[in-house]
């Protein structure tokens, strides 16, 4: 866990993949046939106090859908990527638009579309329930499946090896009084 925790101590982009990762990868549509998509607001509350600290995050999938759309601004996520058949050449874009080194970057994924990304960054996560090729290829695997609290832990684990953490669960221990 110390090679795990010095790799994260180094992460200045999380990236994460949407459908297995942030969702459960169920596909919902209504009888109109939109799409919809059940997230863990535990998963975005981690996001979030990820974001305060100073570390970007980032989506990039594979599928478009404004469920997405809508959530990641709610998020205040600036780096959404949707349609990305080729995850690998939004990654790069990401690397250039925030003067990154592949090493400065932490991706989670469930399936092998994600391995040409995982392939090359400095901290590759695969969430529990994820695809048995993804999981032979990361660095460290979440105790959570895809969609029920994997990114919570994902971004509590950067934040752990960052030193970040007690400062942000801190606000929520000591309240301002009314």
């Amino acid at each position: 866990m110390q090679d795990i925790l010095a790799k994260a101590a180094h992460i200045k982009l999380v990236i994460f993949d949407v459908d297995g990762v942030l969702t459960d990868g169920s596909l919902y549509y209504d009888a109109q046939g939109r799409e919809l998509k059940v997230f863990h607001s535990r998963d975005g509350h981690g996001m979030k106090m990820l974001q305060n600290t100073g570390v970007e995050v980032a989506v990039i999938t594979a599928r478009t859908s404004e469920a997405v759309s809508h959530r990641m601004t709610g998020l205040g996520i600036k780096h959404v990527y949707q349609g990305q058949q080729d995850k690998y050449a939004a990654f790069q874009n990401l690397l250039v638009k925030l003067d990154l080194d592949a090493s400065q970057v932490a991706y989670v994924g469930d399936d092998v579309i994600d391995l040409p990304v995982m392939l090359h960054v400095g901290l590759a996560i695969a969430v529990q329930d994820a695809h048995s090729l993804v999981k032979h290829h990361c660095h460290w695997q979440t105790p959570s499946m895809g969609g029920r609290g994997a990114a919570r832990e994902v971004c509590e684990l950067i934040m752990e090896a960052q030193h970040t953490l007690d400062a942000q669960l801190r606000v929520y221990l000591a309240p301002e009084p009314v």
